[in-house]
């Protein structure tokens, strides 16, 4: 560790926390500059506490991209909840994401009971602006002054870049002064397995749409550099909860699966800057969000938290 405390260097924990859907992800790719987030249209996409890590000569930001808050309905979800709550204490500052074009509803209103008990700083950040008329926005804006004390209140739009550089200068001002937490070079704490995972969840998930909900994990079964032809050999398992959804996922004469493999192995080549072998299974699980020995063993971890 770096320790450039007390020359000005500003150092600290971000916690984004929102509805499912609100661009957390998309934000987060954008600040650190490349893909450590998984990103979907479906809600519910990020499941652990995600790192990433912006390093300025000035200071070092660490964002936590937080499950969606949202009311659970199975003991995956209890787990999610626990890691969005949990994640506000233990910041400096917490970025509350709303998307612009849906405005203020029950989610948002849960979200800012939770907040009531927060003692952090809270920024409101306003996303995907560039899909609204700013009339609508100047609405927005008023209406959640009246919700709660935010301390600052930032209009963005994460996929086009609109007034990103503006709110991290804002956040910068709210950090204490602190010692450089990673290397200037790392730009998130996430092991390479478990962001290889991620992207062939992604690929799954975009790829069969509404057919597959969230009853589906990525297990790295082995990760193996080859040095001898400079590639890396990715051995992983698709766990789904049915048999029906194992047959989409594989689709006709494992056309599916060899489209998922092919995408997420782009992905994974660009990750690690070297040629990726992959291979694919599939397996089914029934009922694996309920049990709390396969939520662990697919790495959704309560001691953790």
């Amino acid at each position: 560790m770096n320790n450039t405390a007390g020359n000005g260097f500003k150092s600290g924990f971000i916690s984004i926390i929102g509805r499912p859907n609100v661009g957390k992800s998309t934000f987060l790719n954008r600040v650190v500059g490349q893909k450590i987030a998984i990103m979907s249209d479906k809600p519910q996409t990020t499941r652990n506490k995600v790192q990433g890590v912006l390093t300025q000569d000035d200071s070092q930001l660490i964002f936590i991209d937080t499950p969606g808050i949202h009311k659970p309905k199975h003991k995956l979800g209890d787990f999610m909840m626990k890691v969005a709550q949990n994640t506000l204490k233990e910041v400096d500052l917490v970025l509350f994401m709303v998307n612009a074009e849906e405005g203020y509803g029950r989610g948002e209103e849960f979200i800012i009971e939770k907040l009531q008990s927060v003692s952090t700083p809270v920024f409101l950040i306003i996303n995907k602006i560039d899909l609204i008329h700013p009339d609508k926005l100047l609405q927005l804006i008023e209406g959640y002054k009246e919700k709660y004390n935010f301390k600052e209140i930032v209009p963005i739009s994460a996929l086009e870049g609109n007034n990103v550089e503006r709110l991290l200068g804002q956040i910068k001002e709210y950090l204490p002064e602190g010692p450089q937490y990673y290397p200037a070079d790392q730009v998130t704490d996430h092991p390479e397995r478990f962001i290889v995972s991620e992207l062939i969840r992604e690929k799954a998930l975009h790829l069969t749409r509404e057919e597959i909900p969230h009853s589906l994990a990525v297990v790295i079964e082995k990760m193996e550099r080859k040095p001898e032809n400079k590639t890396v050999h990715v051995m992983a398992t698709i766990v789904v909860e049915r048999d029906s959804q194992k047959g989409i996922i594989i689709g006709k004469q494992g056309s599916m699966l060899k489209e998922i493999g092919k995408r997420a192995r782009l992905d994974i080549e660009n990750l690690l800057g070297t040629k990726v072998f992959l291979e694919l299974w599939v397996k089914v699980q029934k009922d694996w969000r309920n049990r709390a020995t396969h939520l662990r063993d697919y790495g959704f971890r309560d001691d953790e938290y």
